[in-house]
């Protein structure tokens, strides 16, 4: 767990710097393949680790976790926050510093909390163990989009 963390806090600070020094037309032109674009994608990232922040803190007092699901309003979260006429560095600090809370989070847990769940939208039971071992991948992908969406 102490190596996942450690690569996690190394790629949220290698970002960062890469990501501060994007251009404006870089990060509000280009687009994925769901029309997003850098600051969007950067955005939605933001809403979920605010999202995972609540039910990993929530899941370590509760053994089934009643916590709305945000996955099928994600493009409604990005429009309402207004993401793409943000302040970029506001975001990027935001992403970062709410990422290094949740690994402090991460650190703090009671294993014999893992097993505790919460159900999603489709009623599929997502324990916290699952939740702390698939953050960091949904946060690559998306990374890895953004990567994209740079080298174009």
């Amino acid at each position: 767990m102490n190596k996942l963390l450690c690569n996690w806090v190394n790629t949220i600070e290698t970002w960062e710097t890469e990501l501060m020094q994007l251009s404006h037309d870089t990060i509000t032109n280009r687009r994925n393949r769901q029309n997003r674009s850098i600051k969007q994608i950067l955005g939605h990232l933001i809403d979920s680790v605010a999202n995972n922040h609540q039910r990993m803190v929530r899941l370590q007092y509760n053994r089934e976790l009643v916590f709305p699901d945000y996955q099928q309003d994600n493009d409604l979260w990005i429009a309402l926050q207004d993401y793409q006429n943000a302040d970029w560095h506001s975001l990027i600090q935001l992403w970062k510093h709410y990422n290094l809370h949740i690994i402090q989070v991460i650190k703090s847990v009671d294993s014999s909390t893992l097993d505790n769940y919460w159900k999603n939208f489709e009623g599929t039971s997502v324990t916290l163990r699952q939740m702390i071992e698939d953050y960091p991948v949904h946060l690559e992908l998306h990374l890895n989009e953004i990567r994209e969406l740079i080298n174009q």
